[in-house]
Order: structure tokens, then C-alpha cells, then sequence
């Protein structure tokens, strides 16, 4: 699901690896289910790929961390919110492209 640069969140996790991260995190909230969801995955290992060092990206699957999805008030899928110091400082919902991501880390 996830390449070596793309990590993967759930509900056990997501508290340290995100909102304790000292670094700017990228996360893909998806589902297995979701057409949009797998045609944006390979868009988002660009994404960590390019920003490596610099941001954190990862992935959760809703169906997987529906706790951590609640909290968060996701509602639909895919959903992008980056994260600094613990808290969500930009998101797009739905499809989109590598130069919207870049824009939407950079400008978090």
C-alpha cells in the first residue's frame, strides 16, 4: 500500500507519529474501497519522494483507524490534511495534483 517513504498511520500511532512530531506532517486519509483514493496514492509517493526530509508523509485508512478518523471529523475520502505543531494547518478534499500537494505543504 505504502512505498519506503510513505508512512502508514492508524489509530495506535497516529498521536506520536503525527501530532507529536516535531516535523510538518502530510496525511492521506483513504480507504481500500475508494477509486479516487487509489488513483491518487501514486501522486502522493511523488509527493513524499520530493519533500523527503523536509515533511513527513504518511497514510491512514479510515476503515482501519475510525477513531483517529472521527476525531479528526472525516467525512469523506480521500482527504489531505497537513499538520504543524500538533495541529491541522491546511487540507484538500478529494482528487488532486502533485503541484496542488507541493502548494498545500509548502504553504502550511
Amino acid at each position: 500500500m505504502a512505498s519506503e517513504s510513505v508512512h502508514v498511520f492508524n489509530d495506535m500511532n497516529f498521536e506520536n507519529e503525527v501530532l507529536q512530531s516535531g516535523e510538518t506532517v502530510l496525511v492521506d486519509f483513504t480507504a481500500a474501497w475508494c477509486g479516487p483514493c487509489k488513483r491518487l496514492t501514486p501522486i502522493v509517493e511523488e509527493v513524499a519522494e520530493a519533500v523527503k526530509g523536509k515533511v513527513k508523509v504518511g497514510k491512514l485508512d479510515i476503515d482501519d483507524a475510525p477513531i483517529t478518523a472521527s476525531k479528526l471529523g472525516i467525512r469523506s475520502v480521500p482527504t489531505l490534511i497537513v499538520f504543524k505543531d500538533g495541529k491541522a494547518a491546511g487540507q484538500h478534499l478529494g482528487l488532486t495534483t502533485k503541484a496542488k500537494i507541493l502548494d498545500l505543504v509548502g504553504g502550511a
